[in-house]
């Protein structure tokens, strides 16, 4: 997102070094020179690992500029997005970062610049590593392409926006193992000291075991982009992406699906059933388009553990975005620091790291040490896709009114992505004729 990017160019993208641990300490896969040219990896350092970026927005320009400023001998070979204005606005942005030589880390011409609905096939044709970030309705098929290709890959969060799109993640993911792929995922919270430190303790015990959980996004909201003139539907939307369940799966799944991840995390495991309620209370103008402005909904887990998660945009209503997490033995937040205490309250443990890296920029300092390295470490598509299907159950939840189980919502071959990918063509869900969308009655829409 645009504030992502603006922090990273706030910040200076601190560099940092990346400690390789030998393959049986780190669990990975150090490859034979052979074995490695063989299959896509690099047999040295000194070899230039390429890069290609698919979808030219903030974060994508963010992630990239995160990838550029690893230590790694790597280079921008090509860039694609479905729009010129987008892309080319990205590149400005890239090139004028101070964290690396531009000079010698982007390399895209005016013809590895890519523009349309199938300009990632070439742009992640020409590279070694793609970096996937358009709207999240996209991501299955730019992520089964990548993987056909060979390609290692960091995608942003959510992985899809409907049933049929994690089912083609989880396929592709299973075939990035068999192919040793490094993928990425940006939950980055997995990347981030204080959560890593604090899910090591959960796991070992400290809190004993979990009875309940809490996880918050509650904000304001985010941007809107207004129709202009002359704009086919297709277009409009694209250009809206936030507010079309295709293109963002809600904010639930677009911004919550970060804190259901942490909870996910913690349990090492995934709901088995959801319900909940949501609607349109404030943002409900046209311009919003078809999705709801707060979620709350209650997972359960196999063990009867509950997690009661809440989601909100909605303008001078209380803010949080954080984990909070209930033990036999004490408790774990994340709201006012990353924190364990006894069931007293008393703070057994508090997380004081002044000078932590940015975890953005780590989850990339990893990804790329580890491809230069030979290895491989990271398999985040399983996770990254269960967790999106997660924050899919709970949208299918409170758009029904209905308990939804994790195992009908699977079976769903209800697709949100457009028959036709053209300008010209219509999208999944259209306007009536004052420019309203169809918006989800709890208790009347069917999601199954």
């Amino acid at each position: 997102m645009e504030k992502d990017l603006k922090q990273a160019l706030k910040k200076g993208m601190q560099r940092r070094s990346f400690v390789k641990n030998s393959a049986v300490a780190a669990g990975g896969i150090i490859l034979s020179p052979f074995a490695a040219n063989a299959s896509g990896y690099f047999s040295s350092v000194d070899d230039t690992i390429k890069i290609a970026l698919v979808g030219c927005g903030g974060r994508g320009t963010g992630a990239t500029v995160q990838a550029l400023s690893t230590k790694e001998n790597v280079k921008l070979v090509a860039m694609a997005d479905a729009f010129k204005d987008r892309l080319d606005k990205s590149y400005e942005n890239i090139l004028a970062q101070e964290t690396y030589d531009a000079t010698a880390k982007v390399d895209v011409k005016d013809e590895t610049k890519f523009i349309g609905f199938e300009a990632y096939k070439e742009a992640i044709d020409m590279a070694d590593v793609v970096i996937l970030a358009t709207p999240p309705g996209f991501r299955p098929i730019h992520f089964e392409y990548a993987v056909e290709q060979g390609k290692h890959i960091f995608m942003e969060k959510p992985v899809a926006t409907d049933v049929p799109g994690i089912r083609k993640v989880l396929a592709a993911a299973e075939k990035a193992k068999q192919k040793k792929l490094n993928v990425v995922v940006g939950l980055q919270r997995h990347y981030q000291t204080s959560y890593r430190e604090l899910m090591d303790r959960i796991h070992n015990g400290e809190i004993g075991d979990i009875v309940s959980a809490q996880a918050y996004w509650d904000g304001a909201g985010v941007w809107v982009r207004e129709r202009e003139e002359g704009q086919t539907e297709m277009e409009y939307q694209m250009r809206n992406w936030y507010y079309f369940n295709w293109l963002c799966g809600d904010h639930i799944t677009e911004q919550h699906v970060h804190n259901i991840d942490v909870i996910n995390w913690a349990k090492n495991a995934y709901p088995v059933k959801a319900q909940g309620m949501g609607g349109r209370e404030v943002r409900n103008g046209k311009e919003f388009g078809e999705i709801f402005d707060h979620h709350f909904v209650e997972f359960e887990y196999a063990d009867g553990t509950i997690l009661s998660s809440q989601c909100r945009h909605i303008k001078g209503c209380m803010n949080r975005v954080s984990e909070a997490i209930q033990g036999t033995k004490g408790r774990a937040t994340t709201q006012g620091g990353t924190i364990i205490t006894d069931l007293k309250g008393k703070t057994i443990w508090k997380h004081r790291g002044k000078n932590d890296p940015n975890p953005y920029q780590q989850e990339h300092d990893e990804l790329f040490a580890a491809i230069a390295a030979g290895e491989y470490k990271f398999a985040d598509a399983e996770n990254g896709a269960k967790s999106t299907m997660t924050s899919l159950l709970g949208r299918m939840a409170t758009y029904s009114g209905q308990e939804i189980t994790w195992d009908d919502a699977m079976k769903s071959d209800l697709s949100l992505m457009p028959a036709t990918f053209a300008w010209d063509a219509n999208p999944p869900i259209m306007p009536d004729q004052d420019g309203f969308y169809p918006v989800a009655i709890p208790g009347v829409t069917k999601v199954l």
